[in-house]
């Protein structure tokens, strides 16, 4: 339990994340005068074709700030643990960082809160923004919730929604939620530091349905045309950029990062192409054709579909 009421300036946190989403998230308390007393990321590690060593996005942020900065490679490790408990912590914030040891989440005397992108219940997992657009949702959101043994499943503190618009990328959404998670920690630390903050626990919201989202593998990437385009449109919007939807085209792999979708008797079977070789590329699923704008041929880099033509004649 909280003793005494705290400010940005003696509130002790400790942020943990590794990607841009977090960023975000750490610069929004750092610019309201938080008080990071460190900063746990991700090891750096070696990356390109010289494979250099490459650090996290929020360790460069990090640093930048001046801000210190433990990578352990185990979070049981004990040496950390130390280096952790003698930081004296109130709160730590965690935001797209790997999952926690109890040991670690249950240290200080506030808890670990965690920034997490959909409305909870719905969509815990690794990939949430992926599989909102994926399975055709028109709404997506930020929860902040209180750590617990079973990932994303922590009383929650707050939430905002946030519309997702019907051509909208995974890419896109994930800019959407990175700045409203920020605007949401900040709210949901003001609360824990006031008193104010109330918990409700996920058991208590009806959700007869929960729907999940589980890492993302290779072979969920690839698109299967015998069913209706409108699927196969939001697996597209669903992983683009990355990691990217695909299908075969004359037996090479194609990487299809943008499309639009026509709703029509198709003329060939599914899985089939229609092309002028010149302006459009489609492709057939039970009811419509995708019509390819953005894509990637193996081995090949990212073009529109007119530059592709030029360079393919199907």
């Amino acid at each position: 339990m909280q003793s005494e009421l705290k400010d940005q300036q003696n509130l002790r946190i400790i942020f943990m994340g590794t990607p841009d989403f977090a960023v975000a998230s750490l610069d929004i308390l750092v610019q309201n005068g938080y008080n990071v007393v460190a900063v746990i990321t991700a090891p750096d590690k070696p990356a390109g074709r010289g494979l250099q060593l490459q650090q996290s996005a929020v360790k460069q942020y990090a640093l930048s700030k001046n801000l210190p900065v433990l990578q352990p490679e185990k979070l049981k490790n004990p040496v950390f643990l130390e280096e952790l408990s003698a930081l004296k912590a109130d709160l730590q914030v965690v935001v797209a960082f790997r999952m926690l040891p109890e040991v670690v989440w249950n240290m200080p005397p506030l808890g670990t809160i965690n920034v997490h992108a959909s409305l909870l219940p719905n969509y815990r997992g690794a990939a949430p923004i992926n599989w909102a657009i994926i399975n055709g949702e028109k709404e997506s959101g930020v929860t902040t919730f209180k750590l617990q043994h079973e990932i994303d499943t922590g009383d929650i503190l707050f939430n905002q929604s946030v519309a997702i618009r019907d051509d909208e990328t995974a890419g896109e959404l994930h800019d959407d939620l990175m700045v409203t998670g920020a605007t949401l920690l900040l709210k949901t630390v003001a609360a824990l530091a006031a008193g104010t903050a109330r918990e409700t626990p996920q058991a208590q919201i009806k959700a007869e349905d929960i729907k999940h989202a589980p890492k993302i593998f290779k072979e969920d990437c690839q698109i299967k045309w015998d069913q209706p385009v409108e699927n196969v449109y939001n697996l597209v919007r669903g992983l683009s950029p990355y990691p990217t939807a695909w299908t075969l085209l004359n037996g090479k792999s194609i990487k299809i990062f943008k499309a639009t979708r026509e709703h029509a008797t198709p003329s060939v079977a599914p899985g089939e192409f229609i092309s002028d070789n010149k302006t459009y590329l489609k492709i057939a699923a039970t009811d419509g054709y995708l019509s390819l704008t953005e894509m990637q041929m193996e081995g090949k880099k990212r073009m529109d579909v007119e530059a592709f033509l030029r360079g393919n004649k199907l």
